[in-house]
């Protein structure tokens, strides 16, 4: 019977990760790969596996000492509040790129030739701007919900049409 075993060169491309970042997640503890003859390392299904959730844990944000107690605990209390404290961080950053997507997406959209001018855009910086000196950044980010803050959805005509503006021929079209 053939063994499913790979060393690991043969891992660590499939995950495009050099092979001494695997040697380096078995120095802390992380991995624990078989020996086959002469020492050298061999992964099992298991072992890729855990390194597809260490990736994915590492994408979350959660470090590796971090993501050391999340796999080697066996108290449920104990992974729940390491996932929970990083489930806050990552609503956090969700957020923050959210409320940094709705900006590019202001100016992407506006036709003004210096969009810091535009009256929608500068509403968004006001808003993140009053958010800044009250320092509920983060807290009202959160809460907007994917949505313009009502700013600049009060100035924005329904169906997303175009408005121009009797001074400047240039238009926002930001919806």
């Amino acid at each position: 019977m053939k063994s499913t075993a790979q060393a690991i060169g043969e891992v660590a491309g499939r995950f495009g990760l050099p092979a001494n970042v695997l040697r380096h997640w078995e120095s802390v503890g992380l991995l624990a790969p078989s020996r086959a003859e002469g020492r050298q390392r061999r992964y099992g299904p298991d072992d890729v596996y855990r390194i597809a959730v260490i990736l994915r844990a590492k994408e979350a944000g959660l470090g590796l000492e971090e993501i050391g107690r999340m796999i080697a605990t066996k108290d449920v209390g104990a992974r729940r509040d390491v996932l929970r404290r990083q489930q806050a961080t990552l609503a956090r950053r969700i957020a923050e790129m959210q409320a940094s997507l709705r900006l590019i997406e202001c100016a992407l959209e506006c036709d003004h030739e210096d969009f810091t001018q535009c009256e929608d855009f500068r509403a968004v910086m006001t808003d993140r701007l009053a958010m800044a000196e009250t320092g509920t950044v983060a807290e009202t980010d959160a809460g907007l919900g994917g949505r313009r803050p009502a700013s600049v959805m009060a100035r924005r005509p329904r169906g997303g049409g175009r408005r121009g503006r009797a001074e400047d021929s240039s238009v926002c079209r930001a919806t």
